[in-house]
Parts: structure tokens; C-alpha cells; sequence
């Protein structure tokens, strides 16, 4: 029983040791994103949140602005939203 107890207390430390590991790691490239989207290499999709890269294929044009996709789902659903707001402006 005693043996047990110990294992499952060992067993308990390493998992949140590994956790801990795995949220500084999401931080740390969360930190990485936000340097390069304020450098300017990188946007946030304006869907999703994801950091993409300008040289992204995936990007709409909506009057002077640009905005970049990390998927074509995120853009169609961009362009659903984009399209409900002007039917709903113009009426």
C-alpha cells in the first residue's frame, strides 16, 4: 500500500512538471508571435487569432485594408460575416 502512495505521488509530480513544461513552451511562442506580428512579418487572422505570415496566399482585400487567413475556412467565414453586416448596413 505504502509502495503505492509513493508512485502515485511520483507519478503526480512529473505530470504537472510536464504540464508546467508545456505552458511555458505555449507562452514562450505566444511571446515569439506577438514580437514578429509587431516587427510586422506576422498578422493575426482576423477569424481564428492565429498568427499568419503576409506572405500568405490566403488574404481579402476590403477597401484599403488587407487581411490575411491561415485557412480558407477562416476567410469564408470572414466573408459570410463581411457580406450579413452590408446586407444588414444597407438596410
Amino acid at each position: 500500500m505504502f509502495k503505492f502512495i509513493i508512485i502515485a505521488v511520483v507519478l503526480f509530480i512529473l505530470y504537472k512538471l510536464l504540464i508546467n513544461d508545456r505552458r511555458k513552451q505555449q507562452d514562450s511562442r505566444l511571446k515569439e508571435n506577438e514580437k514578429l506580428a509587431a516587427s510586422g512579418i506576422m498578422v493575426k487572422d482576423p477569424v481564428c487569432g492565429t498568427y499568419v505570415d503576409k506572405k500568405s496566399d490566403v488574404r481579402v482585400k476590403n477597401k484599403d485594408e488587407v487581411h490575411y487567413f491561415c485557412s480558407y475556412d477562416c476567410r469564408d467565414k470572414y466573408l459570410k460575416r463581411l457580406k450579413s453586416f452590408e446586407t444588414s448596413k444597407a438596410e
